[in-house]
């Protein structure tokens, strides 16, 4: 993986700031969700899967709104020349999320009943009363976030999002060990967003002069007309994009128990734990390699990456398979075990969103409408894919394979799109992905002759670390 970093940002070699500063955001990046990551055998233990299936509707909930909540201004703040109009632009979001956030609460004060016996859960009511607080503290991070961009306050932006992780990581242990339950979870939540943007909040007004002269609420005006295009055409992207991956856990929370909802929310949240990593990182890097690249240019750079990405993930991916099991019950408790057996539909999903999300090309090939497109897709048919898969057999099992299912299909659709565009044949990316796994065959024979043969864990997992080992010593990159 560090061989792709390294390739990647070969071409900025001589541009050390471009270099350095994604290095730091990186790094806040990586220590804020290994903080996370960390203490998750913890939570696990301290905390009972219905306590994850109420906040995972809260979180769906809120993520969806929060990506709206701004009206995505914020993303205009890199824009204007002058700094005095990107503050007037970031207050403007500052309205909007105020009032967004209040329009929130009255909605949820008017029709809490209506909404908790669509959702069939009345025990989530008193907690749907804290989204609004969730999405107004999001959209004040995400807007000093980009502000902080803009002036190139990276170790600022880095020691937020740490510091946002060890108040969220302290409140779920603190409250959790308390017997406080889900309110852990969520206060958990609301106090890491209050702590990082008053930390971002503080950073400014003490730092940037600029922030306090006098704002000229024509000038705010003037420039909600002039960027009017980020709330018409941008939030629309974002929404489907945040309901595309937040959708499946409103629907199942409509047809399934709380318990069940969270087996799927823990799991789900622990088999992306490669794509937090690695996903984003490689796809910046390669974005600032190819947007100004012809189209040759960009199919040889991407072909060379996700060609690697694809040789040193598959066959960690795939033998994980064979110990997955066993594995998360160990290190997150026997309460788990009867989650364990999702792992194995999402781990093959998840595999594929990895290998095809870390090289989009919508934005490298100004494509904003097939973006759109394949985010209502991916929503509209997990959705259609859920409720069928619960006509047919009302078991959460048979939901989330049809889950995994679609996303497998639609990101091989997407993988095969990318290549299309760059003049290759739609079967290109197929060819690749199956290549790989005939080159993997031998390893997965071995692991599934030991595992029938032998059949013993300590065994399987060690023969298992072993071949993958082996595997990326003899690895041609």
């Amino acid at each position: 993986m560090f061989k792709i970093l390294t390739n990647l940002k070969s071409p900025y070699a001589r541009e050390g700031p471009f270099v350095a500063n994604v290095l730091t955001l990186m790094t806040g990046t990586t220590i804020a969700q290994a903080i996370l990551i960390i203490i998750s055998p913890i939570l696990s233990r301290i905390y009972v899967p219905r306590d994850f299936g109420i906040f995972a509707i809260y979180t769906a909930v809120a993520s969806v709104l929060s990506v709206i909540s701004t009206g995505r201004y914020e993303h205009a703040l890199m824009l204007p020349e002058k700094d005095m109009d990107a503050i007037h632009i970031a207050t403007l979001s500052f309205i909007l999320v105020f009032l967004l956030s209040f329009l929130t609460l009255l909605i949820v004060w008017i029709f809490n009943h209506s909404i908790t016996e669509i959702l069939g859960k009345p025990e989530i009511s008193m907690w749907l009363y804290f989204i609004p607080l969730m999405v107004l503290l999001t959209g004040i991070f995400q807007t000093l976030n980009y502000w902080s961009n803009r002036i190139k306050q990276f170790k600022r932006l880095a020691t937020s999002m740490v510091s946002k992780s060890i108040a969220t990581a302290l409140t779920n242990l603190g409250m959790g060990f308390g017997g406080f339950g889900v309110s852990g979870l969520i206060v958990g939540g609301i106090i890491g967003q209050g702590v990082g943007a008053g930390f971002l909040g503080f950073s400014v007004l003490r730092k940037d002069k600029e922030v306090k002269k006098q704002l000229s609420l024509k000038r705010i005006k003037s420039l909600f007309v002039e960027y009017i295009d980020y709330p018409k055409k941008s939030a629309v992207g974002a929404l489907l994009n945040a309901t595309s991956y937040q959708a499946e856990f409103i629907i199942l929370t409509m047809l399934f128990n709380l318990a069940s909802v969270g087996h799927f929310f823990f799991v789900n949240k622990i088999v992306n734990i490669p794509k937090l990593f690695v996903s984003s990182a490689i796809w910046q890097v390669f974005l600032g390699e190819n947007s100004r690249r012809t189209k040759e240019q960009i199919l040889n750079s991407l072909n060379h990456y996700q060609s690697t990405l694809f040789k040193m993930t598959t066959l960690p991916f795939y033998s994980s398979l064979f110990v997955a099991s066993n594995l998360f019950v160990i290190i997150f408790g026997e309460s788990w075990r009867e989650a364990a057996v999702f792992l194995y539909p999402l781990i093959i999903g998840a595999h594929i969103n990895l290998v095809v999300a870390s090289f989009s090309l919508f934005t490298i090939l100004n494509r904003p409408d097939a973006d759109m497109t394949f985010n209502a897709l991916l929503a509209m048919v997990k959705v259609l894919a859920i409720v069928l898969s619960f006509l047919l057999f009302k078991n959460i099992l048979y939901s989330v394979v049809a889950i995994a299912t679609v996303q497998f299909t639609l990101f091989l659709l997407l993988g095969s799109w990318n290549y299309k565009q760059l003049g290759k044949s739609s079967r290109y990316f197929s060819s690749m992905y199956l290549k790989q796994l005939l080159k993997i065959t031998p390893y997965m024979a071995i692991l599934a002759a030991i595992n029938g043969f032998i059949n013993n864990f300590p065994v399987l997992l060690t023969s298992v670390i072993a071949l993958n080992v082996f595997h990326i010593k003899t690895m041609e990159i």
